[in-house]
């Protein structure tokens, strides 16, 4: 297996774990009346998924 074919399919996992972490069943339990700093709960919980993803792609498109 080539790296640029083991890049992609590491691509697409991230890509259907994001699609896990976004769907509904998750998104409903951290829709809570919850601060954390001042900030709800659901809207740290979508921008630090959103942010963890955003860094796992950065890893993996780096790795040669």
């Amino acid at each position: 297996m080539t790296r640029e074919r083991r890049k992609n399919k590491r691509l697409v996992a991230l890509f259907l774990l994001g699609s896990v972490l976004f769907n509904y069943p998750l998104l409903s339990l951290c829709d809570l009346h919850v601060l954390v700093f001042g900030i709800p709960l659901l809207y740290v919980y979508v921008f630090g998924i959103w942010g963890f993803l955003i860094g796992l792609s950065a890893f993996v498109t780096r790795i040669r």
